[in-house]
């Protein structure tokens, strides 16, 4: 999977703000070339919660183990909720990692490596192993994505 056929996949999932930073925008530079995924079928950058998936294709300051300043890698993070990350690390968000997967690998689901212990899973250059995985775990973030909108949508 590229960057391209995941902003793809995950647009196509309906009612999702994709927004990609750059030059003249506003944005901070860091983030220039990264894409961050919203549900916000109202098109308004929401501003009470965090994108439910990520890409990124540079280190951030503090976030360098994936070592994504490497040529042609980049990083899918994504929020699928504490039932996914269970299943796919084998432990609580907030218990402390003893996975020994080096966070470079690519085409393996991982615990993010900074926000792992808020459940955050990530995938660096997503591949033949773990496509229909990521799919899947895109399904289950919208979703999740979707009812907190609605769910503050009732409270207004």
């Amino acid at each position: 999977m590229d960057v391209d056929e995941i902003i793809k996949f995950i647009d196509d999932l309906g009612g999702v703000l994709t927004l990609r930073p750059g030059p003249g925008d506003g944005s901070p530079e860091i983030s220039w070339g990264d894409t961050f995924f919203s549900y916000a079928p109202d098109g308004v950058v929401p501003t009470t919660t965090q994108p439910f998936a990520t890409i990124v294709t540079k280190d951030y300051p503090g976030d360098e183990r994936s070592r994504l300043n490497r040529p042609d890698v980049f990083r899918l993070n994504l929020f699928a909720g504490k039932d996914a990350f269970v299943s796919w690390t084998g432990r609580q968000p907030r218990d402390p990692g003893t996975d020994d997967t080096d966070p470079a690998v690519a085409d393996t689901v991982i615990a993010h490596p900074v926000y792992g212990e808020l459940g955050w899973l990530a995938v660096v250059n997503p591949g033949p192993r773990t496509e229909a995985a990521v799919r899947d775990l895109l399904r289950t973030a919208h979703r999740l994505a979707r009812a907190r909108y609605e769910r503050r949508a009732e409270t207004r």
